[in-house]
């Protein structure tokens, strides 16, 4: 059996000049429909990169392409469409439908079939979650192993691995939604007796390197079920070409990207709820140095997203006017943190750091240096000005390759940084704490603020009034 085309990790996918072409890549650069430039694919039509997706004998497609094309084709079709079109042209181009299969020929092309499909199940899973691609994926594994039982266990292999997937998926969206359902719960209970139910985050935890620690596990768990896919379909517009549906409609199987963006909010509110709830001032002043603490740990491990989310939370209109309570505390560790993740100039400063901390994890001996995780919100950003300010198809109705090119290279950093596994130890009870206190909405937040220290004006006292009328009511 002819071993199976080996790729290289996501790590080395992507270099300067755009993609690396490995020993599989031997087609012809005047490749009908496709259109290159110093062994670059730059455009060409849907039809002919279906067609350069499609392994033949002596052909396989480079890592690299596998992963663009399959990521950023969901601009223009459907994903259940681009399989049923590579099921078809494997099976006319191999002949596989014909009874008496050469088992030569099999054993030569089959491999390379079966890894295809591999790359992508493991790498676009939710795409499976649909029924129309489960049936051409196991339709065509299975042709390819009757044609020679012995690609029987690599079929039912890439199956149950697949299917393994899809089930921890479902599990983890459960778990979620209780966990959304807890904290809701929580809230209602909170509104009414809201010392019955509240206790401290300091109580809880007194650690702010162990709290660092805990956040980082709640980031890395929910960063490694986002789908590469996602970012693209958050931005999905109807295709100029594609005159009668819009380019979405069912195709959308997952939200953990929402679910994550969420989870950054609620870390906002817990912070800003924590500093405000406190009656006393010198207690809030201490919760605010210790989430300081809490920040500063974050950036240390390379957890931009919550250092991002607590700089936020601190910096809340309801948390920034307790004047009195900041006035006690050191704040010198806090402008430090406000500098690295100042806006100006398109976020520089962070870049900067975060190219650091990228830089850090390639040559990382532990999983602890390893650690990367973007301010997500940013990253979002920047992929959808590199959506928006390209187009995807040029004015000959090519497909704008080049584009797809820099948002894969994009997403597959990403792709690394999601893959690294936690190194610290779980503390259930403050994951537990952390993921399902009840937390503040704005009003409840400006109500604890003036309660903690009275308005100052005309515009504060009557809102005040109104959130006090409003909460007896």
């Amino acid at each position: 059996q002819e071993r199976m085309p080996q790729t290289p990790p996501f790590a080395a996918m992507f270099d300067s000049s755009g993609y690396n072409r490995n020993l599989y890549q031997t087609k012809e650069d005047d490749c009908g429909g496709l259109y290159y430039h110093d062994n670059n694919l730059l455009s060409g039509s849907l039809e002919a990169l279906i067609q350069h997706l499609v392994p033949n004998i002596d052909y396989y497609p480079d890592r690299t392409y596998i992963f663009t094309f399959l990521l950023s084709s969901r601009l223009f079709m459907h994903p259940y469409e681009v399989m049923a079109k590579v099921c078809h042209l494997c099976t006319e181009q191999q002949r596989l439908s014909e009874p008496g299969l050469d088992k030569n020929r099999i054993r030569k092309i089959a491999p390379k079939i079966l890894q295809l499909l591999t790359e992508w199940t493991e790498t676009f899973p939710y795409d499976f979650r649909d029924e129309r691609m489960m049936r051409n994926l196991k339709e065509l594994a299975h042709r390819i192993a009757s044609g020679d039982e012995m690609y029987w266990k690599n079929v039912q292999q890439l199956l149950q691995n697949l299917i393994r997937k899809l089930a921890t998926v479902s599990q983890y969206e459960e778990v979620l939604a209780k966990i959304n359902a807890t904290s809701t719960d929580r809230l209602t209970v909170l509104k009414t007796k809201p010392q019955s139910i509240q206790r401290d985050i300091i109580a809880v935890c007194n650690d702010p390197y162990t709290l660092a620690q805990q956040l980082t596990h709640i980031e890395l768990e929910r960063l490694n079920y986002i789908g590469p896919e996602e970012f693209v379909q958050a931005f999905v517009q109807k295709d100029p070409l594609d005159n009668d549906k819009s380019c979405y409609g069912d195709r959308k199987k997952t939200r953990h990207l929402e679910a994550y963006v969420e989870w950054f909010n609620r870390l906002s509110y817990l912070v800003a709820t924590e500093i405000c709830m406190p009656v006393k001032k010198k207690h809030r002043a201490k919760v605010i140095e210790y989430f300081i603490d809490v920040a500063r740990e974050c950036f240390n491990i390379g957890n931009f997203n919550s250092l991002m989310a607590i700089i936020s939370g601190m910096n809340m209109s309801s948390v920034s006017r307790l004047k009195k309570t900041w006035a006690k505390v050191k704040t010198a560790k806090f402008d430090i943190l406000e500098h690295q993740m100042d806006p100006s100039s398109n976020f520089y400063n962070y870049r900067t750091a975060l190219r650091g901390a990228a830089q850090r994890s390639l040559t990382a001996h532990s999983s602890r240096e390893k650690i990367v995780i973007p301010f997500f919100s940013l990253l979002i950003k920047d992929i959808y000005f590199l959506n928006e300010g390209c187009a995807s198809r040029l004015p000959n109705g090519h497909v704008n390759f080049e584009k797809f090119w820099e948002l894969a290279k994009q997403v597959s950093e990403f792709m690394t940084w999601k893959q690294v596994e936690c190194p610290f130890e779980r503390d259930r009870k403050i994951l537990q704490y952390l993921l399902t206190v009840p937390v503040f909405s704005d009003d409840a937040l400006y109500l604890a603020s003036y309660e903690s220290e009275s308005p100052e004006n005309h515009i504060e006292k009557d809102r005040w009034k109104t959130l006090r009328f409003v909460s007896e009511v």
